[in-house]
């Protein structure tokens, strides 16, 4: 039997990194684990919870790589390669720039693994491997998926959620995110029966948390299709779910949609509110609507027991000094119970890093710095430094004591979960703020040269 070794490295600068509380799974791993034809022998390593054994062998290697992970994977791969095992790499970063991951692996898989894999496995048994494997032209169906094998998880420290998909692709297309380039640019659902299916047979975890059966719908918008979700939340009412997933704010403006996500256990909603300036939104290209204030919108998600998670980014072109206090005075008046806060990050393959690359603003193309928590271009109502220094005083504001206080007490949500969330959090961020206090934040400038930061001449750390 032949062995696929699957890799998911590990972020070293991270909010979310190895150091983290709330470490979560890999899902896509998993979904290239069951596009695997039989005859394979498959084994996953996360380095966020486990190290890379040294030594260890393989008849073919894969890893997926994030743009923060893209050093990391670009030095395991010359490894492997060295010691003469062939290596695949895919993921958003290098579909992003699979030219760059070329030089560092024998074949590439551009986008989704779906489609792809099966063949990607036969050329190489037929010692035939393509250099590239990309879809020809529309993005794969979801309907009749492989289901995820959870037991190659089962030795793993993850915290004891399971990753569900019921959609993919996002039709927002802001300038910042590589979501609608990756996935496409409208909502692809997958049938609900299989759906169903997938979440009876879910690998149990030990049981020891404070929470069973919990899901997170991994979703870009778990709304995307009104009649698809009143469908879906009916029918997985009864099975003592706690889910979570993304939604958008306009959730607020659907009653019967809130009413469905109460009854069917859901215990928060990630929303992207991004800034809460309406001339920042327009110019990202955000086309989303609410009919209330964004305060009105949360207390009406709250008024149904379920926590908010929201995210917010700092550094648009509009941004100046007052933003910071601006977004943290919203997230307190409003207790919301988990804000994620981010540095504007200009993802290769976004039209935001080709204009800030053809503006001459990137400070930086050290990927692993491209991690949404350091200041990699040239902001423009803010020097990197007042930036970098803003976001690191909210972040610790926000998860101080008499924050977590203000914004936990008396809430209607699931506090024995949104509490130690919120604890994890406040411990990284910790750490996170003093390395950034010691000089690990703001790169120093590519001596105005883009060939000094050429991607095709990156240095592997």
């Amino acid at each position: 039997m032949k062995r696929l070794l699957l890799i998911s490295p590990l972020a070293p600068t991270s909010l979310l990194g190895k150091d983290f509380f709330f470490r979560l799974p890999c899902l896509s791993l998993l979904k290239v684990a069951a596009a695997t034809p039989s005859g394979w022998e498959v084994k996953i390593i996360d380095e966020k919870v486990e190290p890379l054994p040294a030594g260890i062998e393989a008849d073919l290697v894969g890893i997926t790589a994030m743009t923060c992970t893209a050093n990391r994977a670009y030095a395991l791969a010359d490894s492997f390669r060295q010691r003469g095992l062939p290596v695949v790499l895919g993921g958003m970063h290098p579909s992003s720039l699979p030219d760059e991951a070329l030089a560092h692996a024998d074949s590439v898989v551009v986008g989704e693994a779906e489609g792809l894999w099966p063949q990607l496995i036969a050329d190489f048994e037929a010692g035939a491997l393509q250099r590239t494997y990309r879809h020809a032209e529309r993005l794969p169906t979801l309907a009749g998926l492989p289901p995820a094998d959870w037991s190659l998880y089962a030795d793993k420290r993850y915290l004891p959620v399971h990753f569900v998909e019921t959609t993919r692709g996002c039709p927002l297309d802001c300038e910042f995110c590589a979501v609608t380039n990756f996935f496409g640019g409208r909502y692809r659902n997958r049938p609900v029966d299989e759906v169903l299916d997938e979440l009876d047979r879910l690998h149990p975890f030990d049981g020891r948390f404070i929470l069973k059966n919990v899901v997170f719908f991994v979703d870009d918008n778990i709304l995307s299709n009104r009649a698809y979700t009143r469908d879906f939340l009916t029918r997985i009412q009864g099975r003592g779910l706690r889910w979570l997933g993304h939604a958008s704010v306009s959730l607020a403006d659907d009653p019967e949609i809130l009413r469905l996500c109460q009854a069917s256990g859901c215990m928060g909603v990630l929303i992207g509110f991004e800034t809460l300036s309406a001339e920042t939104m327009r110019g990202i290209g955000n086309k989303s609507r609410l009919r209330m204030e964004y305060t009105d919108a949360i207390q009406k998600i709250h008024d149904h027991g379920i926590g908010v998670d929201g995210s917010f980014v700092f550094g648009f072109d509009t941004d100046d000094e007052g933003v910071f206090d601006r977004t943290l005075d919203f997230v307190l008046k409003t207790k919301m119970e988990v804000p994620y806060f981010s540095i504007l990050t200009p993802y290769p393959g976004t039209r935001l890093y080709e204009r800030m690359e053809a503006e001459g603003r990137l400070l930086s193309r050290d990927w692993s710095l491209y991690d949404t928590s350091h200041v990699v271009y040239r902001p423009t109502r803010l020097s990197p430094e007042q930036l970098q220094a803003g976001y690191d005083r909210v972040f610790r504001e926000a998860y101080s004591v008499g924050s977590l206080f203000r914004r936990l007490w008396g809430t209607t949500s699931y506090k024995n979960f949104f509490l130690p969330m919120n604890l994890g959090f406040r411990s990284a961020v910790r750490k996170m703020t003093r390395a950034h206090h010691s000089g690990n934040g703001v790169p120093a400038p590519m001596n105005g040269s883009a060939r000094a930061g050429d991607p095709r001449r990156s240095e592997v750390r």
